[in-house]
């Protein structure tokens, strides 16, 4: 028993839940904040378009890379440890990021906040789900939780102009500081004791093959912007990735308790959601740095101004997320996909003479249409995913999506910031022009993923879980 007095049953529940957002919250955050502070960054550390997408790929690369770890320790070590410590390390790491003084620091502080997010991630609905036991509750704990993460994705280039403009950047990291001392009190007080099952395996070695597999390419992919594609540098990057990637598939159909059951592979929807989500994410995501460096740097916007600019296309995921789980159980997951990937093909194609016309007014409709379309598809391809899956597999298929997404997120900045590494105006937006196009490819390609591997209903909706994953 615990020396600490405990509160009632239901003032504990609270708390724990409103721990488990302000964690989601701050994660989801730092994934869209930084896009608003690019052109600042450039000017502070005199930057190149190859450091901004360190700065923010970092982040995203860490956090794919230790997600299926991250939910393996928390199974091990207790989900509220493995939660706290995600706390204290996101924190210190914010700290870090506010006080960096180099461009490098910055960086570095972005990956261990990037490991922190992770922590906190899985763990958060881990806690949750010790805190209500009440299935009913427990749902509607979720549904706020997603809620919370959803309005801060969105949120984060507006908070992040308006701190700008009124502290500096610094104060876009140093505002998680008081979140997230809150954070660590109430998990610690307040959020039940979790057991952990110490014959849980980490996979040590799969673990790293597949975050060494996953750094490789983001560094080639990355570094392609200055270094060229014809450097031996990149093309070692690239083999080191295809060959780490070998190792890591080898492992995991050697090893019998590995993090990533190779086996799931085997399931065509499992397949297809997870191709969907990575290009789901890498189209959205690269299109978000590119146009943050396009308002920014070229149409020369404020902090603020570029914040209020990308409200379309992310308020828009808040309203569209609730939408996809009301109708997914009524048109079914292959129609409804299909639908949300249409409709951001038609968006992204409609950007392209909006910016012909350099009208930030002509790209609000077709900003709404890609960010609504992405909006609507990926918590249908979760719920197909985990209506797919046998109960025992539903979390570390959720990972695996999840980390996927990320991927994808790393891959689109990495790739359409190559495309836009110009500085002339020209250049820059013929370079724009072509990212908006590998987009529209793209979704193409996933339009035709989900018409093969989607069934057309879902044969077991989960509710829950369509609300919980909408970290687009």
């Amino acid at each position: 028993m615990s020396s600490i007095r405990p509160a009632s049953a239901p003032s504990r529940a609270g708390f724990v839940q409103v721990a488990a957002c302000l964690g989601f919250v701050v994660v989801s955050i730092d994934v869209s904040v930084v896009n608003v502070a690019l052109d600042t960054l450039r000017d502070a550390f005199h930057a190149d378009v190859t450091g901004l997408q360190w700065v923010v790929n970092a982040y995203a690369l860490v956090f794919a890379s230790a997600l299926l770890l991250a939910g393996a320790l928390g199974d091990r070590c207790g989900a509220k440890r493995v939660f706290a410590a995600g706390y204290v390390l996101f924190t210190c790491a914010s700290v870090g990021c506010g006080l960096a003084h180099s461009l490098a620091a910055l960086i570095g502080w972005r990956l261990v906040q990037g490991l922190g997010a992770a922590l906190l991630v899985p763990n958060s609905l881990s806690v949750l789900r010790e805190a209500f036991h009440d299935a009913g509750a427990r749902s509607r704990a979720v549904g706020w939780w997603a809620a919370g993460g959803g309005t801060a994705l969105a949120a984060g280039p507006v908070i992040g102009g308006l701190l700008i403009a009124a502290f500096g950047w610094r104060s876009i990291f140093l505002v998680n500081v008081p979140v997230g001392l809150i954070g660590v009190w109430m998990t610690w007080r307040h959020a039940p004791p979790t057991r952990g099952h110490a014959g849980r395996s980490l996979d040590p070695l799969g673990q790293v093959s597949g975050a060494l597999a996953l750094a490789s390419l983001a560094f080639a992919l990355t570094q392609a912007s200055s270094l060229s594609w014809q450097s031996p540098l990149i093309w070692g990057a690239f083999a080191l990735s295809v060959v780490s990637g070998a190792v890591f598939v080898r492992i995991e159909a050697r090893h019998p308790c590995g993090m990533l059951p190779l086996d799931l592979f085997a399931n065509r929807t499992v397949s297809g959601t997870t191709l969907i989500g990575l290009i789901a994410n890498l189209v959205f995501y690269g299109v978000v740095f590119t146009f943050s460096l396009l308002f920014q740097s070229i149409w020369h916007f404020t902090p603020e101004r570029t914040g209020l600019a990308f409200l379309p296309m992310m308020a828009v995921l808040v309203v569209m997320n609730i939408a996809a789980g009301r109708l997914v159980n009524r048109i079914g997951a292959r129609r409804l996909t299909l639908a949300g990937l249409s409709i951001a093909v038609v968006g992204y194609l409609s950007m392209l003479p909006a910016l012909a016309a350099q009208s930030y007014a002509g790209l609000i409709a077709p900003m709404l249409l890609a960010g609504g379309g992405i909006a609507l598809a990926v918590p249908t391809i979760t719920n197909a995913m985990l209506a797919a899956v046998r109960r025992e597999q539903a979390g570390i298929a959720s990972g695996l999506l999840n980390a996927a997404r990320q991927v994808g997120g790393v891959m689109g900045v990495a790739l359409f910031g190559f495309f836009v590494r110009h500085p002339q105006t020209a250049l820059f937006m013929h370079g724009l022009a072509q990212s908006l196009v590998v987009s529209a490819t793209l979704l193409v390609v996933a339009w035709g993923v989900a018409w093969c591997t989607l069934d057309i209903c879902v044969r077991q909706p989960v509710v829950i879980s369509t609300r919980a994953d909408r970290r687009v």
